[in-house]
This record gives structure tokens, C-alpha cells and sequence, in this order.
């Protein structure tokens, strides 16, 4: 990402601090984590301490200050989907990945979160990819989901 599209970004914004959490979505949007020198250029632009914007993006769990895989997979850990296997659909999902839960393929395409809840606990267990939820999952379901995100 240029300078001139995050200066095009808080344009949109018109330039207003009120709207950086708006401006930090649209800039993490595009490239998919927040990195220093673009949090340094923000802070710059719109006269804010930079301590402000990093308490922002480490606040909220959608931001990252460190590369995120294309595809984010978010598995849920709440008392439904837990009680019904999701910890055996987070490590079936390390194996296939390569990775622990946290971690980001080599390849930058898959991000693996576990998360509290997703909302959907007749489901359970439930991990969501981008906006689409993934129900009553068992292990032997991953490698045929993943397929349709490679």
C-alpha cells in the first residue's frame, strides 16, 4: 500500500480523528494487517500521538500488527462448540495447516484464530472463514472446506 492511498483513505474520512478506527479498517482492509511505518504516516497525517493508534490496534481483536493469511479462520471455542469437539477441529486444522492456532502459513493464506463464541451454538462445533460459517463440523470435513479456499 502507497502513501497516497492511505492519504486517499483518510480523505474519505476527512481527515477526522474520530474516524480512526474506520481509517485503520479500510488501510488493515487492504492489506491485511497494520504495519509500523503506516501506523507512524497515520499518526503523522492526522497530528495523533502514535501511542493512540497502537492502543487502538491492539484493543480490538480484528486489527494485527503482524501479517495475516489471506483467508482468517476462526474457530470457536465456546462452551458448545468445546463440549462438542472444537479443540479436536482446531488441531485437525494445525495439522492440515502446518501451524498453531495464532500462527499464519508461510504461504500467507490461512490465519488461525480461536475465538469465544461465534453466535451459532446450535452448530457447534462452528469455525467461520471470511463471512461464511462452517457448522457441525467433524475432522475428517477440514480438508474438503479448506479446498475451496486455496
Amino acid at each position: 500500500m502507497s502513501f497516497d492511498e492511505i492519504d486517499r483513505i483518510i480523505e474519505q474520512h476527512r481527515h477526522e480523528e474520530s474516524a480512526l478506527i474506520g481509517i485503520l479498517q479500510d488501510i488493515q482492509l487492504d492489506i491485511n494487517y497494520l504495519p509500523q511505518d503506516v501506523l507512524e504516516y497515520v499518526a503523522h497525517r492526522l497530528s495523533v500521538p502514535l501511542s493512540r493508534l497502537y492502543s487502538i490496534a491492539t484493543f480490538y481483536k480484528a486489527f494485527s500488527l503482524t501479517k495475516r493469511g489471506k483467508h482468517r479462520i476462526d474457530v470457536c471455542m465456546g462452551t458448545a462448540c468445546h463440549v462438542r469437539g472444537g479443540r479436536n477441529i482446531v488441531e485437525k486444522l494445525e495439522r492440515e495447516l502446518g501451524i498453531k492456532a495464532g500462527q499464519t502459513t508461510n504461504d500467507l493464506r490461512f490465519t488461525l484464530e480461536t475465538v469465544r463464541c461465534l453466535g451459532c451454538c446450535s452448530l457447534a462445533p462452528v469455525m467461520g472463514i471470511e463471512k461464511d460459517t462452517h457448522g457441525r463440523l467433524t475432522q475428517a470435513k477440514i480438508p474438503k472446506i479448506l479446498q475451496r479456499y486455496e
